[in-house]
């Protein structure tokens, strides 16, 4: 019997580790994630804050309402939003590396697995020698005598 590699083994080297960069598909995921890396970086939260702050005037001039709607509407979810973003980006590159620790941790779990069913394929062909060669000398011990 001939030891085949699991085909897994040879689908995980092709396809290689699953990370978020490698998920997005055609036109419209190319753009999102181009966008997202624009949006999602500190540079860019300080220039939403900027932008936010040319129009602080007016909000202090119109009275605390005023005021507060700025505040929530305009500077938070202006600022926030890129913040979140380097935060979602920053966890993403950490499960890409957990992600890609596992696929290399399996890939060398199947290599030992691998190896392993060498080893048992080439030990009971050994044994299957050893039972051979014990068989004939049995039957020779057993022959008569002349």
């Amino acid at each position: 019997m001939k030891h085949a590699p699991h085909p897994q083994i040879v689908r995980r080297k092709e396809q290689g580790v699953a990370t978020i960069a490698k998920e997005f598909t055609g036109f419209n995921g190319w753009l999102a994630v181009k966008i997202t890396n624009g949006v999602a970086t500190m540079w860019c939260a300080y220039a939403f804050a900027i932008l936010a702050l040319i129009s602080l005037p007016e909000a202090i001039k119109a009275g605390t309402a005023a005021l507060i709607a700025w505040i929530a509407q305009t500077f938070l979810q202006l600022v926030l939003l890129s913040i979140i973003m380097v935060g979602q980006k920053v966890a993403a590159q950490a499960s890409d590396k957990q992600a890609e620790q596992t696929y290399k941790d399996a890939e060398a779990l199947l290599e030992i697995s691998n190896d392993v069913h060498k080893l048992l394929k080439i030990n009971n062909d050994l044994t299957d020698q050893i039972h051979r060669i014990l068989d004939k000398q049995r039957g020779a011990d057993k022959a008569p005598r002349a």
